[in-house]
């Protein structure tokens, strides 16, 4: 390729010799103008003061011939020019050379002797010995200084000349040169033309056969892709059954565990009632704890996969950590010892405050048992900014403004083995019954849905920090939502109704409520609870179940709204991705409750919605 592309090349060197010897040429010119400027510049000021010296002796000589003072008048002048003309031919731009600067030199001492001789005769003269003035000029210093002056001058007149001369005669030359130059480039560039064109139809013919054979190897190419797509196909989908059998059974392995709890209670607390033995709670504290323990594991679950549905809000870090102090020091016991770091100025985040709590609690609990209970915990928060750079090498992150939240102990360390799978789920490195290995999936996950970014950063033996980077919020802050609650004793005695498709849950849900006081009236679909609003007067809320047949929650809602408009409504489900969260967000102005649900959860959020305006 670079053999093909030589002719073009050569064609342009020879081009750009051309054309640069052409503007050396033109400078050189235009140096040679401005060399002879100076030369005629540097002439005229030697005529300058040559015509000063002969004012001086026209002077003198007419003041000796009729001893007029008038006579003098040009002498004077002459006399007080001559240095300043002097110190311009010493300071002109034109740098003499050796043998200028030697007759500047023979002027200067002529014209001091000439200017000695006037000076002298015209003393004599005004002191009355006018015999001896004349005697003093008829001598022939002052001419013979004089022809010293002119002879100077007339070889600087020569010298520069011939300077001129010389580089015009250099110039012509160097022009002569270019023409002959530019005719001989000009015909190789023409065998260069020739050969090039030449060339460029036996790489045309070379290219018609090598993209002859490259559609050929692409065929074969693609062939071979094609294979081996369907293999790494089949790689990936075992992969992702391998994942997917690791995540089943670590699901599969604590749900049972739970469930095993919850089994043996009942049936121990079934056999102990038939006793007629009412000594139960044990039991059912147990069975109520594996259930609590279940629902907590279904909701790290969601947070892991990001489905977990978000109540999202404009979030003060610091103030959220200052609030968290007294919990954490609970958490973590008196052999840690915690230290926050908060910045001034912090931005503010939009995201969900009670899963920032749950994931700075977790990042704690996992630090304190690293530490085995004792060592140092930090907290910081700082502004931070993650450019271009860093997002090139994090495909995930996009470039901006973060708030960051860094935790950061003291413990054994991490190595890279263990980094890279940290965030798996059911991937944990404590003994066994002393954790989930959820962890830090729930808290990858929320960050994720949440559109920041969770990086860990340790070594063995040096301690571990991780930081989470959360979004900057731009927007206003969104202000505080002021309704007025009713006191916590406040009786329940508004009515209810409870749309759920299924009939266990709903009976469940009604026994609950009408166990909190409640009047609770019951509809197993959307047209049937449609029908029990019109026909029941006074119904203040409206408890739905989202996913149902025919007509789902919302719809059901929109409808009951359009008839009773001042109903209130609360939305329940167990299936994250549905109508009224979207992209993991809940809608706006929705009431709602995840299931499972305890009954204090229940009774919280009935008397919330029915106590706000």
């Amino acid at each position: 390729m670079r053999l093909q592309s030589l002719p073009l090349v050569v064609g342009f060197a020879v081009l750009a010799l051309i054309v640069g010897t052409r503007a050396l040429l033109v400078e050189g010119q235009r140096a040679n103008r401005a060399a002879a400027r100076e030369t005629i510049e540097y002439q005229e000021q030697l005529s300058g003061l040559l015509s000063l010296v002969q004012d001086t002796q026209s002077g003198q000589r007419g003041y000796l011939l009729t001893g007029e003072q008038s006579y003098l008048e040009p002498y004077r002048k002459a006399v007080e020019a001559i240095p300043g003309q002097l110190a311009r031919i010493d300071s002109a731009t034109t740098a003499p050379d050796d043998q200028i600067a030697q007759q500047i030199g023979h002027i200067k001492d002529a014209l001091s002797k000439q200017q000695a001789e006037l000076a002298e005769t015209i003393a004599l003269y005004d002191h009355g010995d006018a015999a001896k003035a004349l005697q003093l000029v008829r001598s022939g210093q002052g001419k013979a200084a004089m022809d010293e002056i002119r002879a100077s001058m007339d070889t600087i007149r020569r010298v520069g000349a011939a300077a001129v001369a010389a580089r015009d005669e250099h110039t012509d030359r160097v022009e002569a040169w270019l023409r002959i130059g530019s005719l001989a480039a000009l015909l190789a560039i023409f065998l260069l033309g020739a050969y090039t064109v030449r060339q460029s139809r036996r790489r045309f013919r070379e290219v018609v056969v090598a993209q002859e054979e490259l559609m050929r190897k692409n065929i074969e190419l693609g062939n071979e892709i094609q294979t081996r797509e369907k293999a790494e196909s089949q790689i990936r989908q075992m992969q992702k059954m391998e994942a997917v059998g690791q995540l089943t059974g670590g699901i599969a392995h604590d749900f049972n565990n739970m469930l095993a709890v919850i089994l043996s209670a009942m049936n121990l607390a079934r056999r102990k009632l038939k006793r007629g033995e009412h000594d139960i709670e044990k039991l059912v504290e147990a069975a109520t704890d594996a259930a609590s323990r279940a629902a907590d594991l279904t909701s790290r679950l969601l947070a892991f996969s990001r489905l977990q549905p978000l109540a999202p809000q404009v979030v003060d870090t610091n103030r959220l950590l200052t609030g968290m102090s007294d919990l954490l020091r609970r958490a973590l016991g008196e052999g840690i010892r915690i230290e926050t770091v908060l910045a001034g100025g912090l931005w503010k985040t939009h995201a969900d405050p009670s899963q920032i709590e749950n994931a700075i609690l977790n990042l704690a609990v996992n630090a304190r048992d690293a530490m085995e209970n004792e060592g140092k915990l930090t907290i910081e928060t700082v502004n931070s900014h993650l450019d271009e750079a860093y997002a090139s090498t994090h495909a995930e992150v996009t470039p901006g403004q973060y708030v960051m939240i860094a935790v950061t102990d003291t413990g054994a360390g991490m190595s890279p083995e263990i980094i890279a799978r940290a965030f798996e789920p059911f991937f944990t490195t404590k003994p066994v019954n002393k954790g989930t290995g959820l962890g830090l999936s729930q808290v990858f996950g929320f960050v994720k849905q949440s559109g920041g970014h969770v990086k860990i950063y340790s070594e063995p033996g040096e301690g571990t920090t991780i930081k989470i980077y959360l979004p900057r919020f731009f927007g206003p802050e969104e202000p505080a939502a002021l309704a007025e609650r009713g006191k916590s004793a406040a009786k329940a005695t508004e009515t209810i109704l409870v749309v759920e498709d299924d009939p266990r849950v709903r009976a469940s849900t009604t026994d609950v409520m009408r166990e909190l006081g409640y009047t609770v009236i019951q509809a197993g679909s959307g047209q049937e609870a449609l029908e029990k609003l019109a026909a029941t007067p006074g119904i203040a809320l409206l408890f739905t179940d989202i996913v149902m047949p025919v007509m789902n929650g919302r719809k059901l809602a929109e409808e009951a709204l359009a008839r009773q408009p001042g109903l209130k409504v609360v939305f329940t489900t167990g299936f994250t991705r549905n109508a009224v969260v979207h992209n993991g967000v809940l809608d706006h102005d929705v009431h709602f409750l995840a299931k499972p649900f305890t009954i204090e959860q229940l009774a919280a959020k009935l008397r919330d919605v029915l106590d706000s305006k």
